[in-house]
Order: C-alpha cells, then structure tokens, then sequence
C-alpha cells in the first residue's frame, strides 16, 4: 500500500500549518514558484527541489522528509501476532479509508473500527468467522469514515456505538477513563482532536501470547504524515505527541488511510515529529 501523502503532500500541509506562502517556500528551496506548486502535486522531481533547505521554515525534519521523497515505507506488519484483527481499504473517488475488525477468539464477539465506505466485505468477514457484531468504535465522524454506518446497525441492530462527538446521544460518547471489554480484550482510548473536533484513538490491549497493544489513531497520524489540521494544526500535533508517540514503541498504529506502521516507526521516520 502507498503512503497517503508523498512528500509534496507533506510540504502543501507544512505550509498551510506555518503559513509559509508558495513564493517564501520556493525561494528557500531554490526553485520557481511553479515548479514547487508541481512538486506539491505530484511529488515528482524530488531532486529538483533543496528539501533539506525547505523543511526547517516548514516546521519539518529534513533529513526525515527526504527520506520519504526518496521512498521510505514502513516495514510490513506480520499480523500473524493478531490473528483476530482484519483490516478493509474500501475506494471512493480517487482515495481510500481503511476500517478494521477485531475480535475475540474465544466468544467470537467482535468490534469494529470506523466503517468505511461499504459494509459488504467486513460483514463477509462476520459472516464467515461465525462473529457477533457488539461494538462500533467511531474515530472521528468525518463522514468517510462513517459513511457505511447505517448497513450495520440494520445488519446488527444492538450494536453498541461509541465515539467523542458532543452531537452523539449520552450512552454513545466514550467517557473518561472507560475501558470496554470484549472478551479477554480491553479497549480504551485516548482524545486526540485536532484533524476533527471529535477525534479519538482506541487502545486495544490483551492480546495472546503477549502481542504489543493496537492503536487505531483514524486521521490523527499516517504512516509519515499526519492529517490535514484543518484550523487546528498545533492541537494536532500536541496531541500526537502526547496520545500517540509517547505509547511503547512496538505499538501498532492502524491509520484511517495508508498502510500499518509503528510508534518507534514514526518517530524515526515522520517529518512532522
């Protein structure tokens, strides 16, 4: 799987987070005004561009961000360590949003992570493993993430539904220090707004024979990015630091959009951080 931004993606979103225009951010890194706005776009040409030079006025780690121009990837994850955990990229125009089911082997009952766009592969999934549908923990309620959200309360009408929207109804909000059982599973969750009023990451602790605990973190961090701070930027990044790279680690990070990594991952490799 590709990264969800390449590196003119992250120098588009590190402009409009320290308010760099195009014509500052261009001369700090040697080049016309166009040939950066195509750079942003396309995120060819990289040896074209003095990203070294461009990232400290950004706010980015240069050595970092030419790391991802020059085709970092996270390292595979084996998910043999969590057998019960699946994950589903569902595509709409031009881009995908990831969800993911877990559950627990011994009472087959499952939880699952956003909805994506269309509920048929994960109820497939459900169906197949001879699972009950309990739980439907909500990142953040942009409405890719949630969009097939309906086709599984119709499918599993006692799903509970959890997320941090102060729209959502009482019993559906997440509560300070709540941690939801599910079998021999814990999930907990950390508020981590900033991409959305609302966001949240959910901590999934408990798994056999000692596998590190899964963070799903929806928008909040992607493998080598993070999502746009829509008016927020500083919150967003206060917030990763603090919920997010300050777990072990070994924790494995399951975005909204683009493939697994890690905490220990992203602290290396992440320009923003």
């Amino acid at each position: 799987m590709q990264l969800e931004d390449h590196a003119g993606d992250i120098i588009h979103k590190a402009r409009a987070m320290s308010g760099v225009s195009t014509a500052a951010a261009a001369r700090a890194a040697g080049v016309a005004e166009a040939e950066l706005a195509a750079f942003e776009a396309s995120g060819q040409d990289a040896q074209k561009i003095n990203l070294a030079a461009l990232a400290p006025p950004l706010g980015l780690h240069p050595q970092k961000l030419v790391g991802i121009a020059g085709g970092w990837r996270p390292a595979p994850q084996d998910l043999s360590r969590w057998p019960e955990i699946r994950g589903f990229t569902t595509a709409g125009d031009a881009f995908t949003v990831n969800c993911y089911l877990i559950w627990e082997a011994a009472t087959r009952d499952a939880a699952l992570f956003d909805t994506g766009l269309d509920a048929q592969p994960v109820l497939a999934v459900i169906a197949a493993e001879g699972l009950t549908l309990r739980h439907i923990f909500i990142t953040h309620s942009h409405w890719d993430h949630v969009e097939a959200l309906p086709k599984f309360r119709a499918a599993f009408p006692g799903v509970q539904l959890h997320g941090s929207s102060p729209k959502a109804p009482a019993n559906q909000r997440n509560r300070a220090g709540e941690s939801i059982p599910l079998g021999q599973l814990q999930i907990a969750h950390r508020e981590t707004p900033g991409h959305a009023e609302d966001g949240v990451t959910y901590l999934i602790s408990g798994w056999a024979k000692n596998a590190p605990q899964v963070a799903v973190v929806g928008d909040a961090i992607f493998a080598g990015s993070m999502g746009g701070g829509n008016d927020a930027w500083e919150l967003a990044k206060q917030k990763v630091r603090a919920e997010i790279l300050s777990l072990p680690g070994e924790t494995l990070i399951c975005p909204g959009h683009g493939p697994l990594t890690t905490v220990a991952e992203e602290k290396l490799h992440n320009p923003f951080f």
